[in-house]
């Protein structure tokens, strides 16, 4: 009897504010029961003949024209609608402000309209489906929301998915409280996906690139409406949604500036040389000139000499870039100045979106950052970082590429033996075994408790890729594929970070060369750096276990946060944003999901 219950609310409203109203009153002559057993107001007629000249605002609920119900009372009485209506909803008490509400058209609607999304129900349902947005105490968290969306393409997020301009639209629109249900609905629903987005990413990675393996926490939509709603300051709530490191603000610093740059109509033209050195002269050393000065790495010169300060600001925009930094604008280096600004500005908007996935997180107060198409390994304590190497990365093949994610490690293994992946064994090593049994001498047979089988005992060319019984190991060797030490960070994907014996790989600036697994350049100095945090010797714990010859696993007291990473853009310690190339292609094809997503770059190609 929702319905009766709020007249009976409505009498007892107004009994409060006229000091009674009598039986014989014609408002409670006025209600009758209807065939479904609702309580309606039904004497149409009662306020065109009682109250015919006032115009009141029109207000709603559930069936009942308050215009017309309370026009009488404010003639009588004297009192403007609005006072009537305050007096009559602020008088009567919060159990029964609460009671008229889960029964009130706005209710209604907004149950219905969130029934299909659990934490949003759950939220309503136990404030009693107070409004969180649209009533009039609501306006600076409206404000502050709307805002918001309206910005929300300075991350890089896709505008139409928080729509601020239909959201007020809505608003303007509502005529009814089921209206008024409506917008509340849309407007949470906005809310809830511009706080996922903002603060966990605007993708789910492994539906764009399955290389892509990084779990993501996502927001608790029921926890998120709480929160906004108990914020004294929306505006901050708001904000402080977006990750809080200092690599996003500045990334979003250089979104901004590079969409200076296009709307001013990109850098200046890059030369087409083939090759630029010291002591060149003419245009096109001009030309190179003036391109570092418009990005930021040389003051302005008239000198037509390839001098010692552009020799220096190319040598910067190399290391800046991942190229070998000799100075020298050879070709790979005026290939990368001629990408436009378009271009970087997808870099930064893929590196948002990517740092929006790690979230604020920790880290690890020690921690390892592999960043893939940077080809090199950290180890980073306090936000500093206190060693690095180059690495070596998988192949850009199918089922090469190294994955991203996060896991922990936990020990180091000095003189591993290797065991070779079951993929590498079947594709690579079975087919030469089966021609000749003899080959690949270096690794051994074994069963599947790790025992050493004879070859002469196996026939392998009875075997198929997918009923080959056996496996294969290296045991430790100067040799071995795994050099001296590897480190194990236990994770279903069997990747793990080594040492390596093809040390002439690390001279290259583009490696990616291994079966998915991180080859470091340096890494007897690498675990000399994670043991000193448990030993006063870490040099000479190492050494001795190397000597014994005998595969060996040193526990790390404090297990380290392991990070395997991917930004082609990110900043650098000189303040400047270094930028890759996408060697997987993964930015390329994110760039392209959040495209479809809405995402739009700001200004003219540059």
């Amino acid at each position: 009897m929702a319905r009766e219950t709020e007249v009976n609310l409505i009498v007892r409203g107004v009994e409060t504010v006229f000091g009674g109203v009598p039986e014989s009153h014609p408002l409670r002559h006025g209600l009758k029961r209807s065939r479904n057993g609702s309580m309606i107001y039904s004497w149409i007629n009662f306020a065109e003949t009682q109250a015919p000249d006032i115009g009141a605002r029109r207000f709603w609920c559930e069936g009942f024209d308050l215009e017309h119900l309370f026009s009488s009372f404010v003639k009588m009485a004297r009192l403007a609608v609005s006072g009537c209506l305050a007096l009559i909803l602020g008088l009567t008490g919060e159990p029964a402000r609460a009671e008229l509400a889960t029964g009130s058209a706005f209710a209604r609607s907004l149950a219905t309209a969130v029934a299909e999304t659990e934490g949003v129900a759950a939220f309503y349902k136990a404030s009693g489906y107070r409004d969180l947005w649209t009533g009039p105490d609501d306006a600076d968290r409206r404000q502050a929301a709307l805002q918001a969306f309206s910005r929300a393409a300075d991350h890089g997020l896709p505008v139409a998915r928080y729509d601020a301009s239909a959201l007020v639209a809505a608003f303007q629109s509502a005529r009814t409280e089921r209206d008024r249900g409506q917008v509340e609905a849309a407007m949470t629903q906005a809310f809830l996906a511009y706080a996922r987005d903002l603060s966990s990413g605007a993708l789910t990675p492994s539906k764009v690139d399955a290389g892509i393996v990084r779990e993501i926490a996502r927001p608790d939509p029921q926890a998120m409406l709480q929160a906004i709603a108990a914020s004294p300051t929306p505006h901050e709530f708001l904000r402080d949604l977006a990750p809080s490191s200092p690599e996003y603000a500045r990334l979003l610093k250089e979104k901004l500036r590079l969409e200076g740059v296009i709307a001013s109509g990109g850098w200046p033209n890059v030369p087409a040389a083939a090759q630029l050195q010291p002591g060149d002269q003419g245009p096109q050393v001009v030309a190179l000139r003036d391109h570092l000065v418009a990005r930021g790495y040389l003051t302005a010169s008239a000198a037509a000499t390839y001098d010692r300060s552009l020799l220096r600001a190319v040598q910067r925009f190399q290391l800046d870039h991942g190229l070998t930094a000799d100075g020298v604008a050879n070709a790979a280096t005026l290939e990368a100045l001629r990408l436009p600004a378009s271009a970087r500005l997808k870099s930064v908007i893929v590196a948002l979106e990517r740092l929006r996935w790690l979230g604020d997180a920790p880290r690890g107060a020690r921690h390892i950052w592999v960043n893939l198409p940077e080809f090199m390994a950290r180890i980073v304590d306090e936000g500093r970082t206190t060693f690095k190497t180059r690495a070596v990365i998988g192949k850009d093949v199918e089922d090469q590429r190294s994955p991203e994610f996060s896991d922990v490690m936990e020990y180091m293994v000095i003189n591993p033996s290797w065991g070779v992946p079951r993929s590498i064994i079947v594709k690579e090593y079975l087919p030469l075994l089966q021609r000749n049994s003899n080959a690949v001498s270096h690794l051994q047979v074994v069963d599947n408790k790790g025992r050493v089988v004879p070859r002469g005992a196996v026939n392998f060319a009875a075997y198929s890729a997918s009923s080959f019984p056996f496996g294969l190991r290296q045991p430790p060797s100067d040799g071995n594929a795994l050099g001296k030490v590897k480190f194990m960070f236990p994770n279903v994907h069997n990747i793990y970070l080594h040492d390596t014996p093809a040390k002439n790989l690390f001279a290259h600036e583009v490696r990616a060369y291994s079966h998915g697994c991180i080859r470091l350049g340096d890494p007897i100095d690498f675990a000399h750096i994670l043991l000193s945090a448990q030993s006063e010797d870490p040099k000479g714990v190492f050494q001795t276990e190397l000597e014994s010859r005998m595969e060996t696993s040193v526990s790390l007291d404090s297990s380290v946060p392991v990070h395997l990473v991917y930004f082609t853009a990110w900043p650098t310690a000189r303040g400047q944003i270094g930028y890759r190339k996408d060697v997987y292609g993964r930015d390329g094809r994110l760039f392209d999901a959040l495209s479809e997503a809405g995402v739009a770059l700001t200004g003219e190609q540059g």
